[in-house]
């Protein structure tokens, strides 16, 4: 019988080249449009977490939002978006960080969590963990907890993994591709 990542990764694209040359694109679409990838994938993650007492899920720009909003769904808590700079309506903190090319930054509403708060923060995928890193620094300063931080993609050779435990913060993620 195939283990969950067996089946994830069959599931997941490599895109050649993009966004650029050189670039192995994993592309999780495919995971999302197939339901028994979709529905083994949101529930290896419930299963993991139900007995964590989360009291919120954060879901990291844009894919995160999508499985975390099921997620934080099928553990009967609530959802808040990690978004780009200028998307949220209310308050926000916001964190910038860097990219290959350049910068970014996210946002977190200032009610999005509360001191105390157990959170679970879900992203498509780390690579160098620069967007993870920020989500985590804007949640612990308004006060809460982050639980572990989830990603159905690692790709190691990148170094964000490394960096995120280094910085405290405990990982679970489905599928690794190590050496590719």
């Amino acid at each position: 019988m195939q283990s969950a990542a067996e089946i994830l990764r069959q599931r997941i694209r490599t895109v050649s080249d993009w966004p650029q040359a050189g670039v192995q694109f994993r592309d999780i679409t495919p995971v999302l449009q197939d339901p028994v990838s979709f529905r083994l994938m949101v529930q290896t993650l419930v299963v993991r977490y139900m007995p964590q007492h989360i009291d919120v899920v954060a879901g990291i720009d844009a894919r995160g939002f999508i499985l975390g909003a099921v997620v934080a769904h099928e553990l009967n808590v609530g959802f808040v978006p990690v978004r780009k700079k200028g998307k949220l309506p209310f308050t926000t903190v916001s964190e910038e960080y860097e990219l290959e090319y350049g910068s970014a930054t996210v946002e977190l509403h200032t009610d999005a969590v509360k001191p105390g708060d157990r959170v679970l923060l879900i992203d498509d995928l780390i690579a160098t963990g620069g967007t993870m890193m920020a989500a985590k620094k804007l949640i612990e300063r308004l006060g809460a907890t982050i639980v572990e931080g989830a990603a159905i993609v690692d790709l190691p050779e990148l170094g964000g993994s490394a960096l995120l435990r280094a910085a405290g913060l405990e990982l679970f993620t489905l599928v690794d591709y190590a050496g590719h």
